[in-house]
């Protein structure tokens, strides 16, 4: 199965259903199921913005299934829904309107037990199977 590695607090925000669109500078053609990998890497502002949330934080490992189903343009108009949707998931996308690139949108979000596991760039594959 395909999986993508997301840095934290992201990986939890999408596991926990909060956080919809993964972004991207590049697009994929990739539809379906799809593991979220919680990378080793974390975002400090973010974390910090976060913090109140109180949710656990993992790194390394397998954290979440889904579904990828589309892979949309990031414009002045997409801006503007994420603005309307979620301000407070998604301000830095919405603050940063020379950034261009790609939203992955996720749905059918399910938490799943932590895998640990090496993350890798891109989409990977995880031969692997679900604890």
């Amino acid at each position: 199965m395909k999986v993508i590695t997301i840095k934290q607090p992201f990986a939890t925000l999408i596991a926990e259903g909060m956080k919809q669109y993964e972004f991207r500078t590049w697009r994929t053609k990739y539809r379906g199921e799809l593991y979220i990998h919680a990378g080793l890497g974390v975002d400090k502002k973010a974390m910090e913005r976060y913090k109140k949330l109180n949710l656990d934080y993992p790194k390394g490992c397998i954290i979440a299934k889904c579904s990828l189903t589309d892979c949309l343009s990031v414009d002045i108009d997409f801006r503007k829904q994420l603005e309307i949707e979620n301000p407070y998931v998604y301000h830095s996308i919405i603050k940063h309107q020379e950034w261009e690139g790609y939203a992955f949108k996720l749905e059918n979000v399910k938490k799943i037990e932590p895998i640990e596991i090496k993350g890798k760039l891109s989409l990977w594959d995880y031969d692997g199977e679900l604890k």
